[in-house]
């Protein structure tokens, strides 16, 4: 699905550069011709022998190489390609990206281009959490930049946490779902997913029985359909879906500074089971008994309204699909639940479900929803969950087109 595609790839400075190797071999195997641009630091962890190699390309070094220059090297190489790739984007050449540096060979290239340009993050997740790295991660994304992980897990020096480079795999299907023929490509989707989290203390919380199936379905679907899609996920039961961005979080306030971080959107579908209320006098450490036969007493606050806020916000998406998991004794009551809350959020549309333990629908691999929009209810027959998904995902493409 890459072939004839150009790919410019910066590899930055840091551990995970050795994993550029791999990625360069797997972008070459779907027919793409790679040119590799190192950046000084990342000399430190592969040479330009192994990257040439393994590209069959002239590996790019250092802007002020005459040969090249003479001819204007940094601007042909800025837009010759269909899209520049920087693995692993470390939190230096991301933030000089964000402030339109241009010191050396990459940054200078990187402001030079008019091709998109898509990063895939690595490095120590404290340095991922800080309050810059994130300034300079939204300024990225405001400028249309394409962002590929970090996943969670162990890193090279020995903590764990998000920053862990993506798996290759993923950064190929990310690529392969940029140039992805479908209606969506272009479109930017929302997508949230799986429960929330609220702690007790550090190690209780409480929490919903949301797998996060459908809105990993709902994801893959737009992908599929070449959306590029920003996935804000709770702690859920199944792994993201390849090719997306995705954004961790557990709380449902961390939530919303995901989705708000994320827009501007064209369209939102917020599948997320977020929880109503969260601990307002959580412990700081683990809460013990003590002997009185007496329960500590829990005072409750509201959580965020995330659908609300988005769809009262100024960067309001041209589409927001909202979800309604009810419980009720007739279809009826589920679709009348639905229908107000579809009015009072302020959503175009709400997909309404009964989760009823007798259903077996939450944390099962089927859903049976009714699509309530202005039109009025629309039941659809019970279906998988990359079924329904898929469906969603064709609707949304039409009401965009």
């Amino acid at each position: 699905m890459l072939t004839g595609k150009r790919i410019l790839l910066v590899i930055g400075g840091g551990i995970a550069a050795f994993r550029a190797l791999e990625l360069i071999r797997r972008l070459r195997e779907r027919g793409a011709a790679v040119t590799p641009v190192l950046t000084k630091g990342a000399e430190q962890f592969v040479t330009p022998l192994s990257v040439s190699a393994l590209a069959a390309h002239k590996v790019h070094r250092d802007l002020f190489d005459l040969t090249d220059e003479a001819e204007m090297g940094h601007i042909e190489l800025s837009r010759s390609a269909d899209l520049v790739l920087v693995c692993p984007a470390t939190a230096s050449l991301m933030a000089r990206m964000a402030q339109g540096h241009a010191d050396d060979l990459a940054t200078t290239l990187l402001l030079a281009t008019d091709t998109p340009v898509m990063i895939a993050p690595a490095m120590n997740v404290r340095m991922w959490e800080h309050a810059a790295t994130q300034r300079n991660l939204a300024r990225l994304r405001a400028d249309d930049v394409r962002v590929v992980g970090p996943d969670e897990g162990a890193m090279a020096c020995g903590e764990f946490g998000p920053g862990r480079l993506a798996e290759v795999p993923d950064i190929v299907a990310a690529v392969e779902g940029f140039f992805a023929d479908g209606p969506l490509r272009g479109r930017h989707v929302l997508v949230t997913s799986g429960p929330t989290h609220e702690p007790i203390d550090p190690v209780r919380y409480i929490a919903n029985r949301s797998s996060g199936a459908q809105g990993t379905a709902i994801a893959a679907a737009l992908r599929d359909l070449g959306a590029r899609v920003s996935f804000v996920t709770g702690p859920a039961d199944v792994p993201p879906p390849e090719g997306v961005e995705v954004i961790r979080v557990q709380t449902a306030r961390e939530m919303l500074a995901a989705v708000e971080a994320a827009l501007p959107a064209d369209a939102a579908v917020m599948a997320a089971a977020v929880a109503d209320w969260r601990v307002e006098n959580a412990s700081g450490s683990k809460m013990k008994k003590d002997g009185s036969g007496n329960a500590p007493a829990l005072a409750f606050a509201e959580n965020p309204d995330i659908l609300a806020t988005v769809c009262r916000g100024d960067r309001r998406p041209a589409l927001v699909v909202g979800f309604a998991a009810e419980t009720g004794d007739a279809a009826g009551d589920v679709v009348a639940h639905a229908t107000a809350k579809r009015l009072r959020k302020g959503c175009d549309w709400i997909v309404a479900n009964d989760v009823s333990p007798a259903t077996g629908i939450m944390g099962g691999p089927e859903n049976a929803v009714t699509v309530i929009s202005e039109a009025g209810a629309e039941p659809w027959p019970r279906l998988s969950k990359s079924e329904t998904a898929r469906r969603l995902a064709a609707r949304i493409a039409e009401a965009l087109a």
